[in-house]
């Protein structure tokens, strides 16, 4: 799986959404538009209804709410992170990022435009507030 970039501020959601179903920023985007979901809509950062659709579209399963972080070794093979989480006048905001564990290992996609790296291995940087499990539909 490769990480792709956001390329709009609250486009997190549809860039991870994008590195999972191993598509374009723009690819997703378009798709997102067709399905009432825009970038521009700082619902992506306070929302998981509109990821939710998303993942639907593209084939993929996504748990039931979302499940406090405890530890990086007992999250799922995949999931979606919510990161650098706090409130706006009362509201939750946070930025998405893709979890995947695979043969070669775990990695952080994270989507943010300003990284020198997008594939992070940093954990002990990363501080998720919760994740939501995702999985292939059989």
């Amino acid at each position: 799986m490769k990480p792709v970039v956001q390329e709009e501020i609250s486009g997190c959601g549809i860039a991870g959404v994008a590195a999972l179903a191993g598509l374009s920023y723009q690819e997703a985007k378009t798709v997102a538009s067709s399905l009432g979901i825009f970038a521009a809509d700082r619902g992506l950062w306070s929302d998981t209804h509109y990821v939710r659709i998303l993942l639907k579209h593209f084939g993929f399963s996504a748990g039931k709410g979302e499940s406090p972080f405890s530890s990086w070794n007992e999250l799922p093979d995949l999931a979606l992170l919510s990161i650098k989480w706090h409130l706006e006048n009362g509201q939750p905001f946070w930025h998405w990022v893709v979890f995947s564990r695979d043969q070669n290992g775990p990695v952080v996609l994270d989507p943010k435009k300003s990284l020198k790296t997008n594939r992070r291995t940093d954990f002990w940087r990363i501080k998720p507030k919760w994740f939501i499990p995702v999985s292939h539909k059989q």
